[in-house]
């Protein structure tokens, strides 16, 4: 498999467990911010942009950090959202993070909010748009647990892997 998968997601949704699946079945890491950081933090690379452009010279899952945008050229790659109704996010961080209602409704809005303008700073572009992703994966209707087996279903039939 020649595959670098990129994931964006609303937060609350689920992504990061669906990435871990997919890790798992398909034998390829799962980069996120912490590792991006990291590895900046090491010296290793430049910016964010290098050290992506270079994890994704090897087959490889890349959470968030505009990686649709940076690697937008690449014939290789397959860019996905991950969404869910509003609802079923809080509910996910109120059990995942231990917090009441109100908390978890102002952390999934406030992190939804500093994502959208992370994208727009470093890409000019709106987040979630469409456009951007070759699939959109609803967890509200297709349940977190079904996403990483739909997605290697879809592989399979496009034989990418």
């Amino acid at each position: 498999m020649k595959l670098v998968i990129t994931m964006s997601r609303r937060y609350g949704t689920g992504a990061s467990i669906i990435a871990e699946e997919l890790s798992q079945k398909l034998g390829i890491p799962v980069y996120d911010k912490a590792y991006i950081e990291e590895q900046l933090s090491g010296h290793k690379y430049e910016n964010e942009a290098d050290a992506i452009r270079k994890l994704a010279e090897n087959p490889c899952i890349i959470l968030g950090r505009c990686a649709s945008d940076i690697l937008k050229d690449r014939l290789d790659v397959f860019n996905i959202f991950i969404r869910a109704d509003k609802e079923d996010r809080i509910q996910r961080i109120m059990k995942k993070d231990g917090l009441d209602y109100e908390q978890a409704r102002e952390k999934v809005e406030r992190t939804d909010e500093k994502r959208s303008a992370y994208y727009h700073e470093h890409t000019g572009r709106t987040w979630g748009d469409v456009n951007d992703y070759h699939m959109i994966l609803d967890t509200s209707k297709l349940g977190v647990e079904n996403c990483a087996n739909i997605l290697m279903q879809y592989f399979k039939e496009m034989d990418y892997i």
